[in-house]
Formats: structure tokens, C-alpha cells, sequence
């Protein structure tokens, strides 16, 4: 397995980098995300991911450690593959990732394009676990507070209301009470749409 590259930085695009290591040039993928954290300078170091397959081998590239274990973290989940999951680094920044899992928040992941319903609540199912112990962060509070958020999100769906304007009402009342149930945060958005 290779751990990380260091070398010149010879070509450079938003997904990939080509570095030049004692002759050889290392073809990388990268996201987003390590694309604009790329010195200025020639010389850098990435730390890597191999993958192998069939008919590619694959080399993805990181310039922090945090992202290279969320994106084997993704990975690992079913129906997520490379590509997806380089895409989802792409699209947010690993914290917001790591948030969104922590706080069972669908909708987030779901924003990230090609990731469906399904697909997100497989990631969250998958990784919650991991991602609270890993990161040592409180999801009981966030879980609760995105669980009473989706559910009222749900009713004011069904009684009519476009989900878009009823997030930003119901995002307004959970900011001003944390601690609203179900029933008190659909009242107030009752109220407020």
C-alpha cells in the first residue's frame, strides 16, 4: 500500500494532480476539498489511497489525514464507491460530512449530487457509530434535534407545504428552542407559513 507521495507538483487540475517522484509521475485523484488546499509551491506531499480493482489501479490523494480516513470510512459503505465518495469530499467539506452523519441529517447528504435517499440513510446507518466514536463528537443531542426536524419537515409535506420554504421556518423555530418537541416546532411553523 502507499501511505502518501511527496514530490513536484507537475500538473495540476480540480481532480487530479500529476507528481513527480525521483523520475516517476504519480497520476492522483484528488477532491475539491485537498484541490484548494494545494500549496503554491512545487514541492508537496499527499497522503494516499490505492485502490485496486480488475481492470484499474487507482491512486486517490489527500493533503490532510482526517479526510483520507473519511473517505475510506464512505467507502466502506455499500453502494458507495470511489467516485461517489470523492464526489461527496467534493461537494462539502469533511466536517459538514462528519456532522451530517453525526446528526442522522438526510437532507445534507441527499444534496450531494448522485446520492439518494436511500443511499443516505445507508451512509448514516453505516457510519453514525463510527464517525461519534471516531470523532468523539455528542450525537445524542444533534440526533434528537435532526429527528424532530425531519418528522416535522414530513407533516408540513403532507399538509401541503413546499419543503423549501417550511425548512427555512422550521430551521428558525429549532434555532430559537432547541428543546422543541414535534408538536410545539409544527404549532409555531403553523403559525409562520
Amino acid at each position: 500500500m502507499i501511505a502518501h507521495i511527496q514530490g513536484k507538483l507537475v500538473e495540476k487540475t480540480p481532480t487530479e494532480v500529476v507528481i513527480d517522484c525521483s523520475g516517476v509521475g504519480y497520476h492522483i485523484n484528488i477532491s475539491l476539498h485537498t484541490f484548494s488546499l494545494l500549496p503554491n509551491t512545487d514541492f508537496v506531499k499527499l497522503y494516499t489511497h490505492l485502490q485496486i480493482k480488475e481492470d484499474a489501479h487507482s491512486l486517490f490523494g489527500f493533503m490532510e489525514k482526517s479526510e483520507r480516513e473519511l473517505f475510506k470510512l464512505l467507502l466502506s459503505v455499500s453502494g458507495i464507491g470511489a467516485s461517489i465518495a470523492r464526489t461527496m469530499l467534493s461537494s462539502l467539506d469533511p466536517k459538514q460530512i462528519i456532522q451530517a452523519i453525526a446528526s442522522a441529517d438526510v437532507s445534507t447528504i441527499q444534496s450531494i449530487k448522485g446520492i439518494g435517499s436511500k443511499t443516505a440513510q445507508r451512509v448514516i446507518l453505516d457510519l453514525q457509530e463510527k464517525v461519534v466514536k471516531l470523532y468523539d463528537l455528542d450525537e445524542i443531542s444533534t440526533s434528537q434535534h435532526n429527528i424532530n426536524r425531519e418528522e416535522s419537515l414530513s407533516a408540513l409535506e403532507v399538509l401541503g407545504y413546499i419543503r423549501k420554504n417550511a425548512e427555512k421556518v422550521v430551521d428558525k423555530i429549532i434555532k430559537e428552542n432547541a428543546d422543541a418537541t414535534v408538536e410545539m416546532i409544527i404549532k409555531q411553523a403553523l403559525k409562520n407559513l
